[in-house]
């Protein structure tokens, strides 16, 4: 990761169905590092956004995604159709962030944690009960 970028790092705490508190970092990277670490120019990552492949937000003016949003060298495959699902379902766009971030007592786990243990059914599915 080049040294010139910031990685955002915020510790978010939440609580497992046991009741016992855990932190939850989430890194963020700004569109430079999302480059360098996906092989692309700053207008295909802005195109994956627009195509809610990846999801990010203005952090002090810069705009971030999140580092758990990505897979090796490709944004996480099953995150577009669940981003879809949320949108199109009236979440905006910080709201869905929050979601996908936020720990949800129903899946025991974030749900992007969910989709990356090969959850993206059951977090849709829960999703879509959230968007009626």
């Amino acid at each position: 990761m080049n040294s010139e970028h910031v990685v955002w790092r915020f510790r978010r705490i939440s609580w497992d169905a046991w009741g016992v508190s855990s932190e939850v970092d989430t890194v963020w990277l700004s569109v430079p590092d999302v480059c360098e670490r996906l092989s692309l120019t700053p207008g295909k990552v802005h195109r994956l956004v627009e195509d809610r492949a990846l999801l990010g937000k203005k952090i002090d003016g810069v705009f971030h995604i999140p580092e758990v949003f990505l897979e090796g060298a490709a944004p996480l495959p099953d995150l577009k159709g669940t981003a879809v699902v949320l949108l199109d379902g009236g979440f905006s766009h910080d709201a869905a962030l929050e979601w996908l971030l936020s720990y949800q007592d129903v899946l025991s786990a974030r749900p992007i944690d969910a989709i990356r243990q090969g959850r993206k059914t059951e977090v849709r599915r829960f999703a879509l009960t959230l968007a009626l």
